[in-house]
């Protein structure tokens, strides 16, 4: 499977750590300098901002899916691709995942970390194989990391199911891991039915 379009999941705010803004900017370029699409909230704000900016002048694609509703809170970036206007974040979120080849999470707040979660337990669940990661800036990440491990050491998450993304702090090095393929797969049914007694 090729990778040529990515969701980016990030913060509408920037964040206290200038890394954070850097790294945005960073996986932008280099969506850019390789040709890929980016498709992410479609904000003009925060890390979202500053990951399609940095997509668009190093050449690459941004489509961007935005709420009407969220049009007062979220300044829509108006210089994209191309800019979808949708009814609800239920609708946000499908389109978003039906126009991606992949997902990357960069630092934000819940509605970061709603985005990833759902899409991961999409993957749980079957309905996608397309790979995921964390571009895990000053190790941002490594506490849900370990919450992930302790899901699973825990009895709710399947072993092989422990580390269901790719993490690295290089934007590179992570598109990299994507292209090798999808980060988890699930060979087992996720729902079983008791035993019958």
């Amino acid at each position: 499977m090729s990778v040529r379009s990515v969701c980016v999941f990030c913060g509408s705010r920037p964040g206290i750590r200038p890394e954070y803004t850097e790294a945005a900017r960073e996986l932008g370029t280099e969506l850019g300098r390789r040709g890929m699409t980016l498709v992410y909230g479609g904000a003009s704000v925060g890390l979202m901002g500053t990951v399609a900016a940095a997509t668009l002048a190093a050449g690459g694609q941004v489509v961007g899916v935005l709420p009407h509703f969220m049009g007062a809170r979220e300044i829509a970036h108006l210089g994209l691709t191309e800019l979808i206007r949708v009814d609800s974040m239920h609708e946000r979120k499908a389109l978003m995942a039906t126009r991606a080849d992949a997902f990357v999470a960069l630092p934000g707040g819940f509605g970061t970390l709603d985005e990833l979660f759902e899409i991961v337990t999409w993957a749980q669940l079957g309905l996608h194989q397309k790979p995921m990661g964390l571009l895990d800036t000053r190790g941002f990440f490594q506490p849900l990391v370990a919450l992930s491990r302790h899901l699973a050491a825990e009895g709710f998450v399947p072993e092989a199911q422990a580390l269901p993304f790719a993490v690295e702090a290089s934007p590179a090095a992570l598109l990299e891991r994507l292209q090798a393929g999808p980060t988890l797969t699930v060979t087992e049914k996720w729902l079983k039915r008791p035993e019958q007694t």
